[in-house]
């Protein structure tokens, strides 16, 4: 790859970043993450970030055409994101109250967090604003294979490894590998 392609590459995700830095309209935010992909940070609630967070990863799927997405919804809603957590692209975490993630956690591509279902499973309730929200706490040193997603209520305990492609819909214990639809522990570490 010659100097003039790797210009243009670093001109390219640098104007995309700052783009969706431009577009983001969350005005609580605190911490500074080494941005590698795009992130686009909204909701009236706090995003926190801990120290040396890394958002995306270079030359991975999904890094030159998507964006990470980042919701605190509500006025009291909080994501917060602890110290030397890196975040691979296309990632998404929408909080109605909390999702708490943890140091030294490691999340792959595509991942998903809600701590709600966003809409009422009542079709008469459906469309109406609101529904049940419960905090998402993922534990120290966590390891989200691509494609997790992790629903409300959840809790991941320290140290366990979340298999690719895992729907989490109950809480894990620390210290175990889970995968599956729904997850479900398949060993311990």
């Amino acid at each position: 790859m010659g100097l003039g392609t790797k210009i243009k590459q670093f001109l390219f995700v640098t104007l995309r970043i700052r783009k969706y830095q431009w577009l983001s309209d969350c005005k609580k935010v605190s911490g500074k993450p080494n941005y590698h992909h795009p992130c686009l940070l909204a909701g009236k609630g706090r995003i926190v970030f801990g120290q040396q967070v890394q958002m995306g990863v270079i030359y991975s799927p999904n890094y030159y055409s998507n964006y990470s997405f980042i919701e605190a919804r509500e006025e009291n809603s909080e994501i917060k994101i602890g110290d030397h957590v890196a975040i691979n692209n296309n990632f998404s975490a929408v909080a109605f109250s909390k999702i708490t993630i943890s140091d030294f956690t490691v999340i792959g591509i595509n991942c998903s967090i809600m701590d709600s279902d966003g809409h009422h499973l009542d079709p008469a309730k459906r469309s109406a604003e609101g529904s049940e929200s419960v905090a998402v706490y993922i534990g120290k040193n966590v390891f989200l294979g691509d494609n997790v997603t992790i629903l409300k209520g959840v809790t991941i305990g320290d140290n366990s490894v979340i298999g690719i492609g895992s729907v989490v819909t109950k809480s894990i214990p620390e210290n175990v590998v889970a995968a599956g639809n729904p997850a479900r522990v398949i060993r311990n570490l």
